[in-house]
């Protein structure tokens, strides 16, 4: 079976207030995605949060401006994120694998072939969740990916997988003026000018972002969703095509 990869983003991992990791939080996800695990459907989990981590660790009050500090942040936070996701997943019998990536990662052939080889090895143990994140220890502007929501489309193009779920504070895309969101949409460039402005303080993208990503994985031939991080509950209805959220239709391949 085609993977499931699911992205979760800082400002679902954090609480906005001081930028702490939210314990309940994790729970829930941890939990969501176990349970997809548990249906047979594979999953790959794009996380962010390793930077919000640090921020809280090393006791900064807001994000920080400068590189080295943004770095040293994502070196602080990154072994704190993944000892907890390490104990979570561990309470449902699966283990974790950590796969840190740059832009080379992808532009290389010879690299994008050894990270397709290694997804594809950790496929084969059904208990293994790869985690993947941007290596923002080292990834500077020329070898970043973007952020996550760009990188989780790039992993899901790479291993070609079934559905992208991009999870986000909200329940999905909103029209300007409007507090509804779209349930189905059937032409991204039709609602590309739709993003709001604003993101957490402890986050990175934004809705912009995210409309970004679910370009690249549509026109792949990826389905995507944008669905609320708070209600992971929800990943097991939404991979079955259920759910509340938004729902992009990936474009056939031309003939």
């Amino acid at each position: 079976m085609k993977h499931t990869v699911v992205k979760v983003g800082t400002g679902v991992l954090t609480r906005d207030s001081d930028g702490q990791l939210d314990g309940a939080s994790l729970v829930r996800l941890v939990t969501g995605l176990a349970d997809l695990v548990a249906s047979g459907q594979p999953c790959i989990l794009v996380s962010s949060g390793a930077v919000g981590a640090g921020i809280s660790e090393l006791g900064l009050d807001s994000y920080p401006n400068d590189v080295p500090s943004r770095q040293a942040c994502a070196a602080v936070g990154q072994s704190r994120l993944m000892h907890i996701y390490q104990n979570l997943f561990g309470n449902f019998g699966l283990r974790v694998a950590q796969v840190l990536l740059t832009a080379d990662d992808f532009r290389d052939d010879a690299r994008r072939a050894r990270l397709s080889d290694t997804l594809t090895r950790l496929s084969q143990f059904p208990d293994v969740i790869p985690i993947i994140n941007e290596n923002d220890s080292v990834a500077v502007e020329e070898l970043s990916v973007g952020d996550n929501d760009v990188l989780s489309a790039r992993v899901a193009n790479l291993v070609g997988a079934r559905l992208l779920v991009l999870l986000s504070n909200i329940d999905g895309l909103m029209p300007p003026e409007s507090d509804q969101i779209i349930e189905y949409v059937n032409d991204v460039e039709s609602v590309l000018d739709y993003a709001r402005a604003g993101k957490g303080r402890f986050s990175i993208g934004g809705m912009a972002s995210k409309l970004k990503a679910v370009k690249y994985a549509v026109d792949s031939g990826i389905e995507t969703v944008i669905a609320n991080g708070r209600k992971p509950s929800h990943l097991l209805d939404i991979s079955e095509g259920k759910g509340y959220c938004t729902r992009f239709a990936a474009r056939k391949p031309k003939a």
